[in-house]
This record gives C-alpha cells, sequence and structure tokens, in this order.
C-alpha cells in the first residue's frame, strides 16, 4: 500500500471494556485494498468484538475505527453499501425459499452479479427451491455466502464463514475468496480452521487477552517456532543436542529430528561432518506458528481456539 492510498480497514487505539473486563485494547490495524487477512485468536481474545467494532454494531470505549476512510459507526450506511458480511450463525426467514432469500438480500445490498450469482449456487451445490426451514445447517451457511459474495463487495467481513461446510465446499469457499483477490476486493477473515488462513491469506494477525500480538506475512512470523530438520547418516546418528539454536531432539538409529531455532548453519557444520547422507527440513506451518503462542493446547487460560 503507497502511503498515498487509503486503506480499506483502519484502527487507531480501538478499545472496548465490558464492566471493567477488556474485550479488546489498543488495536492498530491497516488492511490494504486487495488483501486477504486473516484474524485468528481463541475465545474471548476479541475477535468478534472487533468484527462488531469494524461494522458499527457497538460503540467502542475509546479509539477509532474507519472503513474506505469513513467512521465506521457515523457513516454506518455508506459502508455498509461497500461490504457483505457472513457470520458463522444465520438467522434467515423459514418460509422463504433460497431463491427468495438471494433476490431480498440482493435488493438490499442493491447490486448483484447475477451471471457469477448462478454460478455460485452450482459451486456449491445449493437447491434454491427448497424453502430455508428445510436446509441443513450447512445450505444454510451457504446460501449467506453466495449472497454475500454475488454483490461482488469492495470489503468481505468473514467471522467463521465455513462454519457448518464439508470439506468440499470448503475448497468451494477456497476459490470463491481466490476469485475476489483476484479482482481486487478486500477480505476481513476471522476463522478457527488454521490451514484454511494459511491457504488463503496473505498477512495473519493474532490476538491474544484482547491484544493484536502479531501482525505480518507468515515468512515474516516464522520466527515464532522452530525450523523441523530430519537426516540420515550412514552410521549412527550423531549427538546435536548441544548445537547452539537445536532443541528437541530424538535420535533413532541412523536418522536424527530435531527442531532448529536462527540460523543453521551450526547444525549443518556437524552434520555435513558426521555422513549425512539424506536431510529434510520443514518450515512452521501457521498451526505451529499459533501454537508458538498459545502453547501445545492451543489454549489461553483453557479457551478453545474455534471459538470467537
Amino acid at each position: 500500500m503507497s502511503s498515498g492510498d487509503t486503506p480499506v480497514i483502519s484502527t487507531r487505539g480501538l478499545t472496548k471494556r465490558y464492566r471493567g473486563s477488556d474485550a479488546l485494547v489498543d488495536l492498530d490495524l491497516d488492511v490494504a485494498a486487495g488483501e486477504v487477512v486473516g484474524y485468528l485468536g481463541p475465545n474471548g481474545a476479541g475477535k468478534t468484538t472487533t468484527i462488531r467494532l469494524l461494522l458499527g454494531l457497538i460503540r467502542p470505549t475509546s479509539g477509532t475505527a474507519a472503513l474506505f476512510g469513513l467512521d465506521s459507526r457515523r457513516d454506518a450506511v455508506a459502508i455498509h453499501r461497500r461490504l457483505a458480511y457472513v457470520g458463522g450463525e444465520t438467522s434467515l426467514w423459514p418460509s422463504m425459499t433460497g431463491a427468495e432469500t438471494l433476490h431480498l438480500l440482493g435488493r438490499v445490498q442493491g447490486h448483484v452479479d447475477t451471471a457469477y450469482r448462478d454460478e455460485l449456487v452450482t459451486r456449491f451445490s445449493l437447491d434454491p427451491s427448497k424453502r430455508v426451514r428445510a436446509y441443513s445447517k450447512g445450505n444454510r451457511q451457504k446460501l449467506v455466502l453466495i449472497a454475500a459474495l454475488m454483490t461482488r463487495p469492495d470489503l468481505l467481513v468473514l467471522d467463521e464463514p465455513t462454519n457448518g461446510l464439508d470439506p468440499l465446499m470448503e475448497q468451494a469457499f477456497r476459490l470463491s475468496i481466490h476469485e475476489a483477490r483476484d479482482r481486487g476486493q478486500t477480505v476481513f477473515l476471522s476463522s478457527h480452521i488454521l490451514s484454511e488462513v494459511e491457504a488463503l491469506c496473505d498477512r495473519v494477525g493474532i490476538l491474544r487477552e484482547g491484544r493484536l500480538v502479531e501482525m505480518g506475512t507468515l515468512a515474516e512470523m516464522r520466527h515464532l517456532s522452530a525450523l523441523t530438520v530430519e537426516a540420515t547418516f550412514e552410521g549412527p546418528a550423531p549427538d546435536v543436542s548441544n548445537v547452539p539454536g537445536v532443541t528437541s531432539v530424538v535420535a533413532d538409529g541412523h536418522v536424527v529430528r530435531c527442531h532448529v531455532r536462527g540460523s543453521v548453519e551450526p547444525l549443518l557444520a556437524v552434520l555435513a561432518g558426521a555422513g549425512v547422507t539424506g536431510l529434510l527440513s520443514r518450515e512452521p506451518s501457521l498451526e505451529e506458528l499459533f501454537l508458538a503462542q498459545y502453547g501445545s493446547a492451543g489454549t489461553d487460560g483453557g479457551a478453545p481456539i474455534d471459538a470467537a
């Protein structure tokens, strides 16, 4: 984002307190046009509070939130003409059909790409002739996803959007987000499916107890966890436990596995002098980066990852 561009999302010192409890503290966040940004954190970390503040549904205790350079509450009507929101729980009109629901939601938004809508209905295998009361949870979620995507909004705000979808439909969702990014749309995605965030997002933010503790590309965040190395030798595996930066060493006959933080050069020097015949290395996944913040149980004070 160049200095002259207005961020699609911009917050400064954004804070929300409930009865003396901090739900979100001093959030400074910029999301540029065309970015797909992932937003991670366990139950109570502040993800849904952030989204409600961005949508103008609740008033901040202090700080500011702007979308398209407009105040999230004062200019909510103008902002909502340019965005679409999908939550993990849907509340729709049970007596209406899927087609009627899409028509109504399209009228509310004001513009629909009808050809793309029909393509999405096919892609998500939705029967629009059924009434909403007959839909499963997954089909109701498909319906609201199609309703959001078909308007081609400048900004998609998605809070656990694949809740209830099976793996095939998750792939359909990922394809749709890739298409949105290719068209220059901006996506703000809160999801507990870490592989989904890793596959889709340009940058990732991690919340902890209401504070943004990490923000960057996956490459920039690799320092949160260690490189995994597996080496195979002609003879017995050497002892690498005292090599600088090496931890979690497991030796099994001719094979040694370990984690490396920082430079790998000291380890490579030891391996090269020990008759290494095979070497595999792997950078940490987003799940490993996340767990580096929250511990192996994936919790923060006992809260599960997958809640808002």
